[in-house]
This record gives C-alpha cells, sequence and structure tokens, in this order.
C-alpha cells in the first residue's frame, strides 16, 4: 500500500492495514494503552513513519482521557517575567521534557484575579491533564488547587502555609547558609542580606540559611533589607543599607539580579568590590558572569527545576505516585568576593 495522496491523511485503518493488526490493536498501540506484543507494536510505529499518520487529537483525547494538555501558572501579574532568565530557564527545561510526549505547555499568569479565574476554569473544566504551579505568596488561594482539583498539581517550590503531596524545590536554605559560610570564611564580618518577598518560601529559607550561618559565626544578623529579587530592587536596597549601615563589609543578595542591583549602587557610593564590600548571589543566571566583577553565586539548577516539575507530573498521569524533591545548590566562586581566608 502506498502512502496517503498529499490531498489527505492516512486513517487508522490504513495504519492498521499496513501493519497487519486489527483497528483496535493499532489504536492500543498508538495511544499507548493497553497490552499489545513489541512486534506488534513495532509493526504500528512502522506504519505510522511510512504512512505519515498523525493521530487525531480528539479521538486521541477519547482513547486515553487525557486532553494533551499541562498548564504552567505563575503567581505573577509582572510583564517582566517574560525578560527574567530564571523563569526563562524554567520554561525551557519543561519544554525539554515535554519533547517526546503529545502534551502542549500553556502558560498562566494567574497573579490577577482574571488569571486566577481562568486556571480556575481550566480546571473545572478540565480543558489540562495536570498544573504545574509556582511562585505563590503567603495564603494564596491558589495554593489549595491541589485539595479542590480533580487533576494533579505541582508544585515549584513549597507554598509558604501548607504542605502540598508534589513538589520539586531547590535547597533554599542551605544555599543561603553556603553563600554565607563563604562570606565568613573569606574574613568578612560585618555582613548584611537583602532578602526577596518573605511572603514567598523561597525567601524566607534564603533569610534563613543567612540567619543560622551568622549564629553559628558567633556574628550579629541584623543588617538586613526587603527587595522584590529585581535587579532595581536590589540597587534600592543596598543604598539603603550603605545609609543605615556604613560599616557593612559584605552582603548576601538572595538573586543575582538583587546582588547585581547591589552591585551598581555600591560602585555609584564609591565603594570597592570585593575589596571594601563582599557580595554574594544567588541562583547563578546569566547573569552573574556579565557583571564587573563577575558574580560569586550560589548556583541552583533552574532549568532541571522545569524538567523535574514535569517529568513528576508526567510520572503521576502515568500512575506513579512520587515523592516531593529537593534538588542540590553548590557555590561558584568568582570575582566579588574575596580569597578565603586560611587558619
Amino acid at each position: 500500500m502506498d502512502a496517503a495522496p498529499p490531498d489527505r491523511s492516512p486513517t487508522l485503518d490504513e495504519v492498521a492495514l499496513r501493519a497487519g493488526v486489527s483497528r483496535s490493536v493499532a489504536s492500543r498501540a498508538i495511544n499507548n494503552s493497553g497490552n499489545v506484543s513489541a512486534p506488534k507494536r513495532a509493526a504500528v510505529q512502522r506504519a505510522v513513519r511510512e504512512l505519515g499518520y498523525v493521530p487525531n487529537p480528539s479521538a486521541r483525547a477519547l482513547a486515553t482521557n487525557r486532553v494533551g494538555a499541562v498548564v504552567l501558572a505563575v503567581a505573577t501579574d509582572v510583564p517582566g517575567i517574560f525578560a527574567d532568565a530564571f523563569f526563562a530557564q524554567v520554561i525551557y527545561g519543561i519544554s525539554v521534557a515535554l519533547e517526546r510526549t503529545d502534551f502542549t505547555l500553556t502558560l498562566v499568569l494567574a497573579g490577577r484575579p482574571e488569571g486566577a479565574a481562568k486556571l480556575q476554569q481550566i480546571v473545572r473544566s478540565r480543558r489540562a491533564d495536570g498544573i504545574m504551579l509556582m511562585n505563590l505568596h503567603g495564603d494564596d488561594p491558589l495554593a489549595r488547587l491541589a485539595e479542590q482539583s480533580a487533576v494533579p498539581v505541582v508544585f515549584g517550590g513549597r507554598p509558604l502555609r501548607t504542605e502540598p503531596r508534589w513538589y520539586v524545590d531547590t535547597d533554599n536554605r542551605g544555599g543561603a547558609r553556603l553563600a554565607t559560610e563563604h562570606l565568613v570564611e573569606a574574613g568578612y564580618r560585618r555582613i548584611a542580606t537583602i532578602t526577596g518577598p518573605l511572603s514567598l518560601d523561597v525567601a524566607e529559607a534564603r533569610y534563613r540559611g543567612f540567619q543560622d550561618a551568622m549564629a553559628v559565626a558567633g556574628l550579629p544578623a541584623g543588617r538586613v533589607e526587603h527587595a522584590d529579587f529585581s535587579e532595581a530592587g536590589g540597587a534600592a536596597a543596598m543604598a539603603r543599607l550603605l545609609e543605615e549601615h556604613p560599616d557593612l563589609d559584605a552582603v548576601f543578595a538572595a538573586s543575582d539580579n538583587m546582588a547585581a542591583g547591589a552591585l551598581r549602587a555600591l560602585r555609584a557610593a564609591g565603594r570597592a568590590v570585593p575589596g571594601e564590600v563582599g557580595v554574594i548571589g544567588f541562583d547563578d543566571l546569566p547573569t552573574a558572569q556579565h557583571t564587573d566583577p563577575q558574580l560569586t553565586t550560589v548556583r541552583q539548577p533552574v532549568e532541571a527545576l522545569g524538567t523535574e516539575m514535569t517529568r513528576m507530573l508526567l510520572s503521576i498521569l502515568d500512575g506513579s505516585r512520587p515523592t516531593p524533591l529537593i534538588l542540590p545548590t553548590r557555590l561558584v566562586v568568582r570575582g566579588s568576593t574575596r580569597t578565603l581566608v586560611r587558619h
């Protein structure tokens, strides 16, 4: 049998005939459902390639009880998210994990009431097979989506007030502790921090890591300013720190963007980095290598965060019950901190 004429698509019946199997076996092989022997599955896959068969999405949804879509919902209404290297890497990681699947990705900005309502509508109408949810603040009602939803929900990071069943997170507290310990070991003693919004678990965890390391070192942890994870916010927070604590000699900024802003404020104030003030960030985004000096920072596997969230969601859809996953962090030393003091 030749391929179907170019003016029409091959049918499932033609695939079954080419493969020498029944229509139901061909359908199960294409949709990865039911028991199909390896030789018959291979014959069907060969027929699909030879004929150029493309499954009908509606028919596939009926056969698999899936709609073929997953949602990434980010609890923000900030347009700049599309230029943020962190979220760009997360989305790339998700896309890589979905490449060999039939799922499409829908992005929902759920920080505004309209976006949250759209997400709720998607869940109620079952227009998605699963949800990935990120960037929840405080008591955001979206944190309860997992309890109310008929579709599985995987969280990127942990909501601040609840402990979800499925989530992928980074060792934020441990990474912040590493950063602060590095500053202490490099001989800095009057260490400040710029936190992210403490309504976010990620920001609170990094603040706690800073406090942990300062307590172990026997140093005061009261030099604190808060910002919004942006470069502009970091610059403004650094300026406030210099005004309130002109004797500070180091700062741990809880993101590379804020650390880049801190460097800008220090340069404007005439403070030399790393000689007078050491600066360390968190994330190891491309920003960290484009500052002057390059940033010492804590690397978290941002792309892997997106990939592992997706893998977890796909495994749930396949019937598995995975456990939460915490991704490791590590210190990357560059030019914005002094060489370690050896005793």
